[in-house]
């Protein structure tokens, strides 16, 4: 493995399996859920409670389209931790869904999506 590519994780991660299902979501709000537990490396059952968790929280919603989801993560909501007030989960997610080689997804949200970037620090950067 060269330096270029990423090592496994050993121990503990910067990120909680939340943060990067919401983060998945944000790129893609038609995600199913197969798709996002592959992104995430993680169970579908694992992301199923994860939703759960992030809607009972008011930190997403979503509508039925035929037989998928549509996920919204509502404007305005703030990271839990006390320690984290300040940036809204909109501004972490603007960080988190840029594409690696430092530019934006090139594809425009999907309808609800765009509700998380419109409020909070008023920077102007999505949650695309």
């Amino acid at each position: 493995m060269d330096d270029s590519e990423p090592r496994p994780a050993t121990g503990w991660t910067f990120l909680t399996n939340h943060a990067r299902v919401l983060a998945v979501i944000a790129r893609d709000p038609g995600s199913r859920v197969r798709d996002i537990a592959a992104r995430c490396l993680l169970t579908e059952r694992a992301v199923q409670k994860i939703i759960a968790d992030l809607e009972s929280e008011g930190y997403l919603t979503h509508t039925r389209v035929g037989r998928s989801n549509l996920y919204e993560i509502p404007a305005g909501t703030v990271l839990r931790h006390p320690a984290d007030m300040g940036p809204t989960v909109a501004d972490l997610l603007s960080i988190l869904t840029v594409h690696r080689n430092g530019s934006e997804p090139e594809s425009e949200p999907a309808a609800g999506s765009e509700s998380a970037a419109g409020s909070g620090s008023g920077s102007g950067s999505g949650a695309r």
